[in-house]
């Protein structure tokens, strides 16, 4: 069945994966975000300017003539912001489009969170929803209080937790490993046997086309990964041959380079590339979600439409 879905963060890195995936399957895609997306050409979409949603936001142009929202615009991890924005613009213009959603009779919410909301940077056990959310970071506690506005609106809703997300042009941690895999010298990971769980852009887009789809994923909470994690040396082996260089990984304990790595001021960055950040996706698929990509195929995939991989920088 056609719907008429809007689509806020649209050109963004999941919006401009998802919007172009929803045009394609036959649904009216109203794409909002600051910035026209690269859909703009493509039949039965159109782009709304998306205002700053640190401001109150006139959300009724938006939603006339729609059926489903799909909310995906935030501000996102960024240094020298104040908490208050991350509040503003995360939990206060959600609350407001869901007052306007009930206002309008929206048929479903489907609510962008983050693993975040559940969790830190790493973990000593395999999260899944069922764990007392912990969020650590101004951005995920924001987040965490929008999903409370969602459960409370009264508007049908499925929010999903994905993980970290790979894929063609993601940013952060991602375009991270990317700089690392990039450096033309050996690389001290070889011992690292931690897991972390990663997300396929392409799982993502599937599990939301598969939440329209299901009824049965309504007013329910899910984290959204891979099938397997995947540990640190796989990752960064899996970049290097998939740009056809050697892995060229030393064993090197990792305490010591945990050591290095304290040393240099980065604790932040050890919870990341040392630490274990397993989640389980099993209530998604347990209602009839099969992500297609497994985490290796993927990376090797988002490699090839990425080479050269990027000029290393400094972390």
């Amino acid at each position: 069945m056609s719907l008429r879905i809007l689509v806020t963060g649209a050109s963004g890195f999941i919006g401009s994966a998802l919007t172009g995936a929803l045009a394609n399957d036959g649904h009216f895609v109203r794409a909002a975000s600051r910035k026209p997306p690269v859909l703009t050409n493509v039949l039965g979409s159109e782009w709304a300017a998306l205002p700053d949603l640190e401001r109150e936001v006139d959300w009724a142009p938006l939603l006339n003539g729609i059926d489903i929202v799909i909310h995906l615009a935030a501000i996102a991890h960024r240094t020298h912001i104040d908490s208050g924005q991350y509040a503003r613009a995360n939990r206060v213009a959600t609350a407001h489009l869901l007052r306007a959603c009930a206002q309008r009779g929206i048929k479903r919410l489907i609510f962008m969170s983050s693993i975040g909301a559940q969790t830190g940077s790493a973990a000593d056990h395999v999260v899944t929803e069922k764990d007392e959310p912990w969020p650590i970071t101004a951005y995920d506690r924001a987040k965490l209080a929008a999903e409370e506005e969602v459960r409370h609106s009264g508007v049908p809703f499925t929010i999903l937790r994905p993980v970290i997300v790979y894929g063609p042009g993601a940013k952060a941690n991602i375009a991270m490993m990317m700089r690392i895999a990039a450096l033309p010298l050996p690389l001290p990971f070889g011992a690292f046997k931690n897991r972390r769980s990663l997300l396929s852009i392409d799982n993502l887009v599937q599990a939301v086309m598969f939440c329209l789809e299901n009824p049965d994923t309504i007013n329910r909470t899910f984290i959204v990964c891979d099938p397997e994690p995947i540990t640190l040396a796989e990752m960064i082996g899996t970049l290097r041959e998939a740009s056809g260089r050697p892995r060229n990984l030393v064993p090197i304990p990792p305490v010591a380079v945990r050591a290095l790595v304290f040393a240099a001021g980065r604790r932040w960055l050890w919870d990341r590339i040392g630490r274990d950040l397993v989640a389980s996706s099993a209530d998604l698929q347990s209602v009839g979600w099969c992500p297609r990509v497994q985490t290796k195929d993927g990376l090797r995939a988002m490699v090839q439409v990425a080479k050269p991989l990027p000029q290393a920088s400094r972390l």
